[in-house]
């Protein structure tokens, strides 16, 4: 019994020396990594972190729950059923299947908390009338749209009592089993042109939410960096000019502070796959990075950084003529410079609240 102790005494003092060396060697690799304790941390906030674990890689586990289901005959039937549901459903186009209890569900006010997200007006919305939102900056994955107009986390509802918004995406997004009803139960439809009219078209208070910027704009989120993709962005001004919906300016703060990009300036070669990868799917990837569930600096995890969401006020849009179908070059430019002003009055009244550490002041960009 002594001589097994004496072993296993030798043998700890052989393992632990390659151990100490191990460590030492992902020290020297990942230095600055800080990794969050395992204990002391309130229990609200881990259930935060998993919440938002899940909604980063839902699309992943739909897809594989979805072909693992596969797997087993007896669900075939349904597999059958449902695939021909995906065929015939045009709810994307039609609005979406907003569902209220779906959309306050708790979840998402830990969603909401982990950052946390706060909604702020600007000015009363009146519900006879109807809206386009557009939304700045785009962000990576843009979380403060999700949280204030899918979910009723920030209280969208009773800020705007009457205004029923859709946050608009992708029309592939739509493509994807399950992944595709949880987005619809949330309110969110397709970003196609049918679409939009569709929404607009069907009553008082009835308004979309567009993130103006898009998949270009995605490129240059960087902390501290608000650099916005819409000079020759006229079509969501068109389509508000042609419904006689107001415009609504609306800049989230820390949106861009989420998380940090490779670096992929304009010309190199990073760049050009992303540019071309965005001209032949619609979408581009960003490589991006954050922190993980056990620590503060390495994975793919947001970091914990406050979004304020400022609502705007009101821009009317000019009114068609008699027999004028479409609006002039110069009621779009003009509405643009209005709606331009309006954005950078939130960000001039804000930045100096919600953007201390900025690296620079707010540019208009191509």
């Amino acid at each position: 019994m002594v001589q097994q102790i004496t072993k296993e005494k030798e043998k700890s003092r052989k393992i632990l020396p390659q151990v100490k060396k191990v460590s030492e060697a992902l020290t020297e690799v990942v230095p600055n990594v800080r990794w969050a304790p395992m204990r002391g941390i309130p229990f609200e906030r881990r259930v935060q972190t998993a919440t938002v674990l899940v909604w980063v890689f839902l699309l992943g586990n739909c897809l594989s729950i979805f072909f693992w289901s596969l797997w087993l005959p007896f669900l075939w039937p349904l597999h059958f059923a449902y695939l021909i549901y995906l065929w015939r459903d045009q709810s994307p186009e039609h609005g979406g299947r907003r569902s209220d209890w779906f959309r306050r569900l708790s979840c998402w006010n830990y969603f909401a908390g982990y950052f946390p997200v706060k909604l702020v007006k600007e000015a009363e919305l009146d519900a006879k009338k109807n809206y386009v939102f557009g939304y700045h900056p785009h962000g990576i994955i843009s979380m403060g749209a999700f949280a204030n107009f899918a979910t009723e986390a920030t209280g969208f509802s009773e800020l705007f009592p009457g205004i029923q918004p859709s946050l608009l995406t992708l029309t592939t997004n739509f493509k994807f089993p399950i992944y595709r009803d949880i987005i619809l139960a949330c309110g969110i439809a397709s970003v196609s042109r049918d679409s939009c009219e569709r929404i607009l078209s069907s009553g008082p208070g009835r308004s979309i939410v567009i993130v103006i910027g898009g998949a270009a704009e995605s490129l240059s989120a960087r902390p501290g960096i608000a650099d916005l993709t819409l000079k020759r962005r006229l079509g969501f001004i068109k389509l508000a000019i042609r419904h006689e919906a107001d415009l609504v300016p609306t800049f989230s703060f820390g949106e861009n502070d989420l998380y940090d990009q490779v670096d992929n300036s304009n010309g190199s070669r990073l760049y050009k796959i992303q540019k071309k990868m965005q001209k032949m799917l619609g979408f581009t990837l960003p490589l991006f990075h954050a922190r993980g569930i056990f620590n503060y600096d390495v994975g793919l995890l947001p970091y914990r950084h406050e979004i304020v969401t400022v609502v705007g006020k009101p821009i009317a849009v000019p009114k068609l003529k008699e027999g004028q179908t479409e609006a002039t070059e110069e009621q779009l430019l003009e509405t643009q410079r209005l709606y331009i002003e309006e954005l950078e009055n939130i960000y001039n009244k804000y930045k100096d609240i919600y953007a201390k550490d900025r690296k620079q002041e707010l540019r208009i960009i191509n």
